[in-house]
């Protein structure tokens, strides 16, 4: 007789994806700015600048000031922003709609979690901690964990060996093109958040979009039978 097969693993990007934090990483952005004495910034500006991290944001941000903040030391700005960002990380964000339902809905169903972020490691478990989610998790492969992070795939792997499942009873839930690279590399099927912060271009290479949190149970049962 064979043995059952390898739990079913449903991997989730945070920001954008589980979490509406873009009220805190724009509040945080702005005071970057300001603390140098540069124009702030609107949330809508920094929304197309999240998913490759925080040197990624920074570099963005600064970019964005312009000749203004030519002469500023990336690492002391990234270090600056983390210093904002970390202990007001949640002081506005949330889950995004239907989300702990969709949680209950996978859990019921058999279905193992994890978080695959371009955060921090530290910083995504005090967020998960802080929102009262960690024990919906089995593991957060954050962009520290691994000598690699989003979009290579190795990122996205480590994460799935870190919970205990394999690639092929794996999916990757998120907004961003990192995400749908990091799972096409690992052949992992990958499920695009048209709710989060991705335009919509970044869902080609996907193999399914979904509108809302609420599909999510659904179309993972489709994608990944018991």
């Amino acid at each position: 007789m064979s043995g059952s097969p390898p739990p079913r693993l449903a991997v989730f990007d945070m920001d954008g994806t589980l979490l509406d934090s873009l009220p805190d990483l724009a509040a945080s952005a702005d005071r970057l700015l300001k603390s140098y004495g540069l124009t702030g910034i609107a949330p809508e500006a920094v929304r197309a600048m999240i998913g490759d991290g925080v040197a990624a944001l920074v570099r963005r941000l600064l970019a964005h000031a312009g000749d203004d903040a030519k002469g500023i030391d990336m690492h002391e700005a990234t270090a600056r922003y983390l210093a904002d960002y970390t202990p007001r990380a949640v002081e506005l964000s949330r889950p995004f709609p239907g989300t702990l339902h969709a949680l209950e809905q996978l859990r019921a169903a058999g279905w193992r979690m994890a978080v695959c972020t371009n955060k921090p490691v530290a910083a995504a478990r005090r967020i998960v901690a802080a929102l009262e989610l960690e024990d919906w998790f089995d593991a957060i492969g954050g962009g520290d964990s691994f000598p690699v992070r989003k979009p290579d795939p190795a990122h996205l792997l480590g994460t799935i060996g870190l919970a205990g499942g394999q690639a092929a009873r794996a999916i990757m839930v998120g907004d961003h093109h990192n995400d749908v690279l990091a799972a096409e590399g690992a052949a992992v099927r990958s499920v695009f958040a048209r709710w989060g912060y991705g335009r919509p271009e970044m869902e080609a290479g996907a193999t399914v979009g979904a509108d809302s949190m609420a599909e999510l149970p659904h179309i993972a049962a489709r994608l990944l039978p018991p």
